[in-house]
């Protein structure tokens, strides 16, 4: 499987579980993504994302979504898409 830069995480908000990633490229739900902070990647699919509090389906470049995460993030940590 590759991956594909899709972006960075610039915020995590720890009580709710949801990172903020800036994005470089187009992102969907049911994408498949990796997080990779410095040590312990981990993958995930996107089941739901949001942009100013409203649920979307797809976001695009230079966006800034909101995206419960299944582990603590950073930010600085890269985000990937995972395609085959």
């Amino acid at each position: 499987m590759d991956k594909m830069p899709v972006g960075k995480i610039t915020h995590y908000f720890p009580k709710v579980g949801v990172g903020i990633i800036e994005l470089s490229d187009t992102l969907k739900v049911g994408d498949r993504i990796s997080i990779e902070p410095k040590e312990g990647a981990f993958e995930q699919s996107v089941s739901s994302m949001q942009v100013e509090h409203a649920q979307i389906q797809e976001a695009k470049a230079g966006q800034a979504i909101g995206l419960k995460v299944a582990q603590p993030v950073h930010a600085g940590n890269l985000v990937y898409k995972l395609v085959e």
